[in-house]
């Protein structure tokens, strides 16, 4: 039988230090919600959605900066946050492993999703790359090389 979803999965009142971080939040909702509802119009199928997944990297990784580096947010609040699916929990965890510090989206690593089950292209360092290649975008978000 499937676990019945209720209201007690989620932390109602924010904790303490949420007013700070809150106008951020917002802000990044409303860009959230304008880049749902963009013209799809003239664009690939998965160009519609990059505007989509940097809006989410942004997010997540504003509360990331604020908890394991700044220090500014309590645990509470950050909790708090991934509890309610303000920041992604899953590319929070590979932020926090050598070598994916500037992982761009989850999709890039998963083998499955590329032709010959490897990771994405923006994951190979630029200098390994061919000289004589133009601009590389990652087919799943558009970014343009997150290995550093």
């Amino acid at each position: 039988m499937p676990k019945v979803r209720t209201s007690r999965n989620r932390i109602r009142q924010p904790p303490e230090g949420w007013e700070l971080i809150e106008p951020t939040i917002e802000e990044l909702d409303a860009k959230m919600r304008e880049a749902e509802t963009e013209s799809h119009e003239g664009k690939r199928r998965t160009e519609a959605l990059w505007p989509i997944f940097k809006i989410h990297h942004q997010r997540s990784r504003y509360i990331y900066d604020l908890f394991y580096k700044r220090k500014a947010i309590s645990r509470e609040l950050y909790d708090y946050c991934i509890k309610n699916r303000i920041a992604d929990a899953a590319l929070i965890a590979k932020w926090k492993k050598q070598g994916y510090e500037n992982l761009c989206c989850l999709r890039c690593i998963q083998a499955r999703d590329t032709n010959f089950g490897t990771n994405c292209i923006c994951r190979v360092p630029r200098d390994k790359l061919e000289e004589g290649r133009n601009v590389v975008e990652c087919v799943h978000c558009g970014c343009r090389g997150c290995s550093g």
